[in-house]
């Protein structure tokens, strides 16, 4: 098995789209009033705005984060987060290299949903990393 679809719970559809749209250089596609969905390479990344699709209410973000891989340059995609409206993380914002090897930032979209973007080739796939408590 593998995963293929990320649900973000947003507030507010079209907004969510232009974001997305920005953060992802994907255009995507509509699938219901409420839902906007974003193909990244078979993986799906799905904007859901439950009011807009006729559900009683937005349950708020998730509570944990996306990991995007990019062979964009790191920089250009973290300014471009934040031109689309994204809100860097207060201690992991900043592009930096992870005790696990990733070189990386942390922000939250609009919708308080969290996300991180790797640069491609440091992912951290699992097994034996060093890090300052010495796992």
């Amino acid at each position: 098995m593998r995963p293929f679809r990320v649900i973000l719970p947003v507030a507010d559809i079209e907004l969510a789209t232009a974001f997305y749209e920005r953060l992802l250089a994907v255009r995507g596609e509509r699938v219901t009033s409420g839902r906007h969905y974003f193909d990244c390479d078979g993986f799906l990344i799905a904007c859901w705005d439950p009011l807009a699709d006729g559900d009683p209410a937005f349950p708020g973000p998730n509570p944990g984060h996306v990991y995007l891989s990019t062979t964009e340059s790191l920089e250009d995609v973290r300014q471009r987060a934040i031109d689309a409206g994204a809100v860097p993380d207060p201690t992991r914002g900043a592009i930096a290299r992870r005790p696990w090897g990733e070189r990386s930032f942390y922000a939250r979209d609009p919708w308080g949903n969290p996300f991180s973007i790797v640069e491609s080739g440091t992912e951290y796939r699992g097994g034996a990393f060093d890090s300052p408590s010495g796992r």
